[in-house]
């Protein structure tokens, strides 16, 4: 951002350098243009920031980004922050480009549905948690997010007996295992 604001300001007296036509902030950089060791320390940090000072975390991811765009857990973290910020759009936006830099992880298909839930887009939520669970079958976070979507929204696209017992089995949450145990005993 001060390189940004630098070059603006520099713009007035001397001009900046102008990108080269097809380049810009998602263009493919050189190889030699990423520093991905650098994406991952300060993912990281932010990472441990997450909880108490979104804010900060938020600026270094943005970091993370600017040394290699193409840092899956850096995209799924800025998601996850902008999603405890409420700016759903943003969140949606940095979960899709995680979703695809990470294909076989489940985190930002679990996060986007999340994103999607909250946005009351529930049947792309469940769509999202249902591919959580294509790429790591029984992956808790994904079995807990389409189980109380599809009983808060009377979709019932799966039995949900099996998934409502492994969350009162697996769950290390106790109010999640609880939850579980009354839907269980309310029956079909």
């Amino acid at each position: 951002m001060k390189g940004l604001l630098g070059c603006l300001l520099a713009a007035s007296l001397v001009g900046c350098a102008t990108p080269t036509e097809g380049s810009g902030p998602y263009q493919e950089a050189e190889e030699q243009e990423r520093d991905t060791q650098l994406a991952e320390e300060l993912t990281r940090e932010a990472a441990e920031l997450m909880k108490s000072d979104v804010e900060r975390a938020e600026s270094l991811l943005k970091e993370a980004l600017t040394a290699d765009i193409f840092h899956g857990p850096a995209h799924n973290n800025l998601g996850v922050v902008f999603l405890k910020q409420g700016k759903l759009y943003e969140a949606a936006h940095e979960l899709e480009w995680a979703r695809k830099l990470l294909p076989g992880h489940p985190d930002p298909r679990v996060n986007l549905g999340i994103v999607m839930e909250g946005a009351g887009r529930a049947e792309e939520a469940l769509a999202a948690y249902e591919a959580a669970l294509e790429v790591y079958p029984d992956y808790l976070p994904a079995v807990m997010g389409a189980a109380r979507l599809e009983l808060r929204h009377g979709i019932q696209k799966e039995p949900i007996e099996d998934w409502l017992d492994d969350i009162a089995m697996r769950s290390e949450d106790p109010s999640w295992r609880e939850w579980a145990t009354a839907e269980i005993a309310k029956g079909p």
